[in-house]
């Protein structure tokens, strides 16, 4: 009798694991650490690139609903300032920091940026980078790829975001404290057909930052990595962009990928995994079987190319079998 009642109890905790999983939208490490930490953020100087749209303009609203002091950037001034006037929170808009910067601009200019950036408010240093900023073309198999394309991917998510960290870590270092959040991808975790260029720059990005993290934790540098898969954005006016129109399915919402995303740094997680099925479960196969991974995706990469080109889903279970369903 008490075998099959063990046996009762192991296949109900495996279905309730399984039914857990099929559901879920970020790790268990993630998903297990609850609320983010209101302490870490409040009256902390939140830097953000990329914030004049999508997941970066979400951010910075979360971040200013729990106090933060922002400093938000990107190359359009007039939509970071539409940001700046919708943001609530303990310190008011008029305090917001506004620094439009182009990643790809050099360092001598990003160094200009720095340098305001670290005395916007004084008597503090930046508490918080969030790298969020970054620059993806429409799916193109990897042989098609512009050379004008491939400069623009890698100067702006790899060499535009690693000067700016080079140059503003040195501040941090003097004050013996600073957290890069890194706005990275499921394709810098797994093979990404048809985002060959970009999958390299994210899996160069966390290379770098993973690296960085290992030399300078000892000395209060902390660094959290974040991997989101599709994501539901807008452009900025509320309407669908283009890439999400063509590879449409069942994605987390801004919100909620932000909301993980400061879950995750107030809990000091090194690594977090954000998304829905299936690109979660591909996800945990490429970092626990990889070759089981590697044949999954070898298998639906040539779909994956074909979906895209007929504006289908790009990320459903479909692919296994050759679907490439019109996005609806």
């Amino acid at each position: 009798m008490l075998v099959i009642v063990l046996i009762f109890f192991f296949l109900a905790a495996t279905l309730a694991l399984f039914v857990k999983f099929a559901t879920a939208d970020g790790d268990f490490t993630l998903l297990s650490r609850g609320h983010a930490k209101r302490e870490e953020i409040e009256d902390k100087v939140v830097w953000i690139t990329g914030a004049s749209r999508g997941i970066g303009e979400v951010l910075a609203k979360q971040f200013a609903n729990l106090g933060a002091k922002l400093i938000i950037s990107a190359r359009n001034e007039a939509e970071l300032e539409r940001v700046k006037k919708e943001l609530v929170g303990k310190h008011a808009p008029g305090e917001v920091k506004v620094l439009p910067m182009d990643l790809a601009s050099g360092e001598d200019s990003l160094s200009k940026v720095v340098q305001q950036a670290v005395s916007s408010f004084p008597g503090a240093g930046i508490d918080y980078m969030v790298h969020n900023a970054a620059y993806e073309r429409p799916k193109t198999t990897a042989l098609d790829v512009t050379e004008e394309a491939l400069k623009a991917t890698f100067d702006i998510n790899v060499l535009g975001t690693i000067s700016l960290t080079r140059l503003l870590a040195p501040f941090m270092l003097r004050r013996g404290a600073g957290h890069f959040i890194v706005m990275s991808s499921a394709a810098g975790k797994t093979p990404a057909p048809g985002q060959a260029v970009y999958s390299a720059s994210k899996y160069a990005v966390n290379g770098y930052f993973h690296s960085l993290r290992s030399e300078l934790c000892k000395k209060g540098i902390k660094v959290t990595v974040v991997c989101p898969g599709p994501i539901e954005t807008s452009n900025g006016t509320g309407a669908s962009s283009s890439e999400q129109s063509a590879s449409s399915g069942k994605r987390v919402t801004s919100e909620r990928c932000a909301d993980l995303t400061i879950i995750a740094a107030t809990h000091g997680l090194k690594e977090v995994w954000i998304s829905n099925q299936p690109v979660l479960a591909v996800m945990y196969l490429m970092q626990y079987m990889p070759t089981i991974g590697y044949w999954l995706m070898d298998k639906i990469g040539g779909n994956r190319v074909e979906a895209a080109a007929q504006k289908g889903n790009t990320y459903g279970w479909g692919l296994l079998f050759g679907q490439k369903k019109k996005a609806a």
